[in-house]
């Protein structure tokens, strides 16, 4: 029995000793594990556990540039960047947002779309983090809200740079604005470098430049507390402006342009031919680019967007229309340089012109006929005919060639978001578009700039500066330089410069006499804007809105205004040493001598005389196109 009982003690002992054992061996095990894996977290990832700790602790804040500004050529601010006042809501410091805003809204104004920002913002942001509810507060209201400030806890007056135009709606086409970035361009951009960036360029020079005018992000460290509220500032990267940039556009140019066409529907682009700087560049209706900066209200938006005279609308660079008699000295130089025709042999004009075994006439504008005709009368006297017959001789493939010599019928490529390229239209032209053959009529209305021709004024500009330099088409240009800094030294922006084919300086000079006497001559159709201050090249023209039929007559005091005829003109002076050439166009003018013309020499006698502008009267002084 004895035995029996010291034989299970050793037994339990055994089994004690050997549950010790494997206890410890387990136990050892783990703290082995614990201590691989204590090594494996503080030494052999610690550089990424530190990384991830320090993620936690510290920010990475971006520090938005700012935006360039733009100046005219003589230093004129045109694009400005002004301290804003905002008043701003801290949702966690706020107890009952909506009464809070209430009692605000008697201080300030406080409008639907303020509220509709407010709204849209409140999710976006951290509880900490100001959401404004008024931007824009001026001086009184801000002096308001500082004396009754201490009632709103949460409420504060923020600061911020914001765009603003000096020049208003004289520069709203082409200098353009800044807005809001929507969801469209955030697909579009790089959205690391528009870090803490909300506006973008929208239109003009804001949008063509906006690479050289936003700059590069900057950033600054700071280190947050688990609510991610900053405690403390660490490095930082200073943010790279945007480069300031300095136009050809002459402001004072600028305004007398804008005043001489004055309330008219219309266009006047003005270019130096020596290096095809834009030196004014005027769209009318206008509008004020600068509600767009903060949020233009839909109701106000809706109004100008309505508008019937289009004042979004940029005609300078966007408006297409028939360049009617304008294009006959390039239709002349065409003439010349395929060895068509001669300057000396001249062309019988009866009053219309019929194509061999057609009995269609198209018309001259005169009914009786000029009679017969060389090239240099044929331009002063604007005759349909001649160029009907011109044309016929040369044909629609060699005339398109050299009137695409000219820019016509492709953009020029001008830095100013939004150009179109008009219409040259082809045999080729038609059958892509629409399907049909090509018919001999076409050509004869190509001839005289109708039909489905179609010309921006800024190609018609561009173009003239071609025949005033002599032969040499230039890139128009807005930009003139650009400075990465105040201070710094300008980079002048390089044109780009093509020959036009024909080079025989008489063809050039038959052309600018031809030019020259449509106002220097008895007979010119521009004869009312002679002056004996200095001599003007030029032509006028008149395009039609709609066709008169064959046996109709044009009456323009039967025609609703807006069907009239629009009124242009072309020129370049002094002719002796071109200074400045100039494009315009108003819309249901109807005579280009009468209406457009005068507006052209009033912005030369700005640029030349340095004169400043009346707007010329509409009275028809029973001239031609």
């Amino acid at each position: 029995m004895l035995g029996t009982m010291f034989e299970d003690r050793r037994g339990e002992k055994r089994l004690f000793r050997g549950r010790a054992i494997l206890l410890a061996v387990l136990v050892v095990l783990s703290l082995a594990l614990i201590a691989a894996r204590l090594f494996q977290l503080q030494v052999v990832r610690h550089e990424h556990f530190t990384t991830l700790s320090d993620d936690n602790r510290i920010k990475i804040q971006p520090m938005p540039p700012t935006r360039g500004l733009i100046y005219d050529r003589n230093g004129v601010l045109l694009a400005d960047n002004v301290p804003s006042y905002a008043l701003t809501i801290e949702p966690e410091k706020v107890e009952d947002i909506d009464a809070t805003i209430a009692e605000l809204s008697e201080l300030v104004p406080i409008s639907e779309l303020d509220l509709e920002r407010f709204e849209r913002l409140l999710p976006q942001r951290r509880r900490f983090e100001g959401v404004p509810i008024r931007l824009d507060l001026n001086q009184a209201e801000r002096a308001r809200f500082a004396v009754q400030g201490h009632r709103f806890p949460g409420v504060e007056i923020a600061a911020e740079l914001s765009r603003y135009y000096p020049e208003g709606a004289y520069t709203s086409h082409l200098v353009g604005y800044v807005g809001r970035i929507n969801e469209q361009e955030l697909e579009q951009i790089d959205r690391s470098d528009y870090a803490g960036s909300n506006h973008i360029g929208k239109v003009g020079v804001e949008k063509y430049h906006e690479q050289w005018l936003h700059g590069h992000v900057g950033y600054q460290q700071a280190v947050v507390n688990a609510r991610g509220r900053v405690l403390e500032q660490r490095e930082q990267k200073t943010p790279v402006p945007g480069r300031d940039l300095h136009l050809f556009l002459d402001m004072d140019l600028q305004r007398d342009a804008a005043a001489a066409l004055g309330d008219r529907r219309g266009a006047v682009v003005a270019i130096d031919p020596e290096t095809g700087g834009v030196l004014a560049m005027v769209s009318s209706p206008r509008y004020d680019p600068n509600p767009f900066v903060g949020g233009i209200g839909y109701k106000a938006y809706a109004e100008l967007r309505d508008d019937i005279d289009r004042p979004l609308y940029d005609r300078a660079v966007r408006g297409q229309y028939p360049p009617g008699s304008t294009v006959k000295p390039f239709i002349a130089l065409a003439g010349l340089a395929t060895g068509v025709t001669t300057a000396s042999q001249g062309k019988y004009c009866g009053g219309y012109f019929q194509l061999p075994g057609h009995s269609h006439r198209y018309r001259c504008w005169r009914r009786g006929g000029h009679g017969s005709l060389a090239m240099e009368d044929a331009i002063v006297q604007s005759c349909d005919v001649y160029f009907y017959r011109l044309a016929h001789d040369m044909g629609i493939d060699r005339l398109d060639d050299l009137l695409a010599e000219f820019n016509f019928g492709r953009p020029t490529g001008v830095d100013i978001a939004g150009e179109l390229g008009g219409l040259l239209p082809s045999p080729e032209w038609k059958q892509r578009v629409r399907n049909r053959p090509w018919f001999p009529g076409e050509t004869l209305i190509v001839g005289i700039g109708q039909g489905a021709f179609l010309a921006t004024p800024l190609q018609l500009a561009a173009a003239t500066a071609a025949i005033a330099n002599g032969g040499m088409f230039i890139q128009p240009r807005i930009v003139s330089a650009t400075r990465a800094s105040l201070g710094a030294p300008l980079e002048p922006t390089q044109a780009q410069r093509r020959p036009i084919p024909d080079q025989d300086p008489a063809h050039w000079q038959t052309i600018i006499d031809a030019m020259t006497n449509v106002v220097e001559g008895r007979r010119g159709t521009a004869g009312r804007i002679r002056t004996n201050a200095y001599r003007i090249a030029g032509k006028t023209g008149t395009s039609q809105v709609f066709t008169v039929g064959q046996n109709e007559t044009y009456n323009e005091a039967e025609v609703a205004e807006r069907m009239r005829d629009h009124a242009l003109f072309v020129g370049f002076a002094p002719i002796e040493e071109p200074r400045i050439a100039v494009a315009v166009i108003v819309e249901n003018g109807g005579h280009g001598g009468a209406t457009a013309a005068p507006i052209a020499r009033a912005v030369m006698d700005s640029w030349l005389l340095d004169q400043r502008v009346q707007a010329p009267s509409d009275a028809d002084d029973g001239n031609s196109p």
